[in-house]
């Protein structure tokens, strides 16, 4: 059934709290809306809205500092997360609704319990492990709109400046996002006009949180935020696979 008018304009706070934990870490938006939004509408549906506004908020945020991005990381990547897209919206056509939200309730709470165990100081690994993150990241994208973690965990063990680090991987979030937009108009997800009115009240929202999150990122230290999301995700994963076996 499709989402009521009340239902869209609902999805817009969402947005608004995926864009400023975006506008913080350089990523991780979907693990909060995506989430968030699968308590309202039907999973493909949030993917496919999502998408967007995620696609116009790594492009405002990708455009203030391209030149700092290493291009050969991206470069590394690209080709195994076409691979990754591929596989993830084939997934994502056969999954059952239930073990759809399992799966993505799962990959929530692995990945906040990764970010509670993060250490600042970490190895450096070879470049060979881009081409890894790059096919888990095009699945995860695409099949739970959240390709940032394996990007981010990947560049964080790779010899990169702060500001590198930071840009490349929107440069890659960028890519990654994008074919995903692609890969839901080749299989319809993004062919229901309420997609399109969903992501066109939600990006606004979206636009006004990643202008929230630059001022806040001065105040307070990028791990505290980082743990409280963390704790956070827990939350939301959790409540996600109880309603599924519910």
């Amino acid at each position: 059934m499709s989402p009521d008018w009340p239902t869209l304009v609902a999805l817009a706070p969402i947005a608004f709290a995926g864009a400023v934990v975006y506008g913080i870490t350089g990523f991780g938006a979907a693990l909060v809306t995506i989430p968030l939004a699968t308590h309202l509408v039907p999973m493909p549906f949030a993917l496919a809205m999502f998408a967007v506004v995620d696609l116009v908020n790594a492009l405002r945020v990708g455009l203030e500092n391209p030149r700092l991005a290493v291009k050969a990381e991206v470069v590394r990547m690209a080709p195994m997360i076409v691979v990754g897209v591929i596989l993830g919206v084939t997934a994502l056509v056969n999954l059952p609704r239930k073990a759809g939200m399992i799966a993505l309730g799962a990959f929530v709470i692995l990945y906040a319990l990764y970010s509670l165990a993060h250490r600042a100081r970490m190895r450096t690994v070879g470049s060979r492990w881009a081409y890894v993150a790059g096919l888990a990241g095009g699945i995860t994208s695409t099949l739970f709109g959240a390709g940032g973690p394996p990007y981010a965990i990947y560049l964080s063990h790779r010899p990169l400046s702060k500001d590198e680090f930071r840009a490349t991987l929107t440069l890659t979030t960028v890519a990654s996002i994008s074919l995903r937009v692609v890969a839901f108009l080749v299989t319809g997800l993004l062919l229901d006009p309420k997609a399109w009115i969903a992501a066109a009240i939600a990006v606004p929202a979206g636009l006004a949180g990643l202008a929230v999150a630059r001022h806040i990122f001065r105040r307070v230290s990028r791990e505290t935020l980082t743990r409280l999301v963390a704790l956070m995700l827990l939350a939301s994963g959790a409540s996600l696979i109880a309603r599924a076996l519910g």
